[in-house]
């Protein structure tokens, strides 16, 4: 039985606003065995952290490990195995930034999962949606007003983020077949979007009685639906129909806020894909249709978040990034930490994050029975977000699972 103690650990984990004293952490092959004052080691090996930070492993949920390019049209058409290939590098960067389970909201397939959980090369847990379903000329509709083409029903290809599905028999069938395919949940794009060609962001995407298909859907199952939206409209709108994972949500009301909190759902925000899309989003070869919707949403962005915390809306980590964008993931914390206490933010990417996945308990806590998902941060990140940031530059130390990810000297 693989042990380690890690000794003098000051642990960072987004629910209070100042580091623990001092403590111990053994780990027993892939899980947190105990957390205390004083453990003895027995044969463990000893780590001594020195008084850093000790963090559980961040959580994204809002990710598109297939979204190797920016122009989602483009991507969708790749050969699978190109796709696969770019998406464990983009996978493998963001455990090397201390993310060591990411919750994709679109185009992952349980092939990908299963190729993940395999081991042989770095990456996240990983929790899927599958497809994420869309009407017609929808958020994942990238045939452009001038090609009638017929869509797939089956088929997809793996850098296809999305299906489209019409009509409350094509949804019910839709999700069952994406449940059937290894969802762990349903994504549906309920609103307009920035990346696709004929859906302005005010557009409302699928009706009442569609929507609510899909969540009966989703409950039948155990589980339940993430929506993409922006207005208010839609938000309220899918609140009211049983949508529980609110996407992004830039133009939120107080009322619709406090609505949402009652209802018990979780916003997503996903700040900084607007502020890159706006910055890098042409050169990487958006459309530019695309680019001209970003500031619709982008200039909202952080209104939103002080919206949402005095309604008391639990808000989850987001990224959404695209292509080379990906790079930027972990700048989230830095954008939301212009409005929001350091340990919300923290804990937007931990506890949080880790009950909006169903996973509460075992990621997202540095406790007994726990996986030993841990980063350790030079520095203390409650004072310095920024430290989370720089592809893991602050981070000496990364396990999943028991496993070191990275372990460089702690001197």
């Amino acid at each position: 039985m693989a042990s380690t103690l890690l000794t003098n650990a000051r642990i960072v984990d987004g629910t209070a606003p100042e580091r623990g004293d001092p403590v111990q952490v053994l780990i027993e092959n892939d899980r947190i065995r105990e957390v205390g004052k004083s453990i003895a080691p027995g044969k463990a090996r000893v780590i001594d952290l020195g008084g850093r930070s000790l963090m559980p492993g961040l959580i994204d949920a809002h990710v598109h490990v297939v979204a190797c390019l920016a122009d989602l049209g483009r991507n969708a058409m790749l050969p699978d195995a190109v796709t696969t290939v770019r998406a464990f590098k983009l996978m493998g960067e963001m455990l090397g930034r201390g993310f060591t389970t990411v919750r994709d909201v679109g185009g992952a397939d349980h092939g990908l999962v299963a190729a993940a959980d395999d081991g042989y090369l770095p990456a996240p847990r990983l929790v899927i949606s599958g497809k994420a379903l869309s009407q017609t000329g929808g958020h994942c509709d990238f045939r452009g007003r001038y090609n009638d083409r017929t869509v797939e029903q089956t088929g997809f290809r793996l850098g296809q983020l999305g299906r489209i599905c019409d009509g409350v028999d094509e949804v019910r069938r839709a999700a069952r077949e994406e449940i059937k395919g290894g969802a762990d949940f349903i994504k549906i794009m309920a609103n307009g979007g920035v990346a696709s060609p004929t859906d302005p962001i005010h557009f409302l995407g699928f009706s009442r009685e569609e929507i609510m298909a899909i969540v009966e859907e989703a409950n039948n199952a155990g589980t339940y639906v993430s929506a993409h939206l922006y207005t208010d409209a839609a938000i309220r709108r899918a609140v009211e129909c049983g949508v529980h994972s609110l996407e992004h949500c830039n133009l939120i009301k107080p009322e619709t806020a406090k609505l949402a909190a009652k209802a018990g759902a979780v916003a997503v925000p996903t700040l900084v894909t607007y502020d890159k899309l706006s910055s890098e989003g042409a050169k990487l070869g958006l459309p530019a249709a695309s680019v001209a919707k970003v500031d619709d949403v982008r200039l909202a962005g952080l209104e939103s978040l002080d919206i949402m915390r005095k309604a008391g809306l639990a808000m989850a980590y987001g990224s959404d990034l695209l292509g080379e964008m990906h790079r930027h993931q972990s700048e989230e914390f830095v954008i939301r930490g212009q409005v929001l206490p350091a340990h919300e933010v923290i804990g937007s990417a931990t506890h949080v994050a880790a009950k909006l996945l169903r996973l509460d308990g075992k990621i997202g806590v540095v406790a007994a029975d726990a996986y030993a998902d841990l980063i350790v941060v030079d520095g203390d990140p409650l004072k310095d977000l920024s430290l989370l940031t720089r592809q893991g530059k602050h981070m000496p130390l990364i396990m999943k699972g028991g496993a070191f990810i990275k372990r460089s000297s702690l001197n």
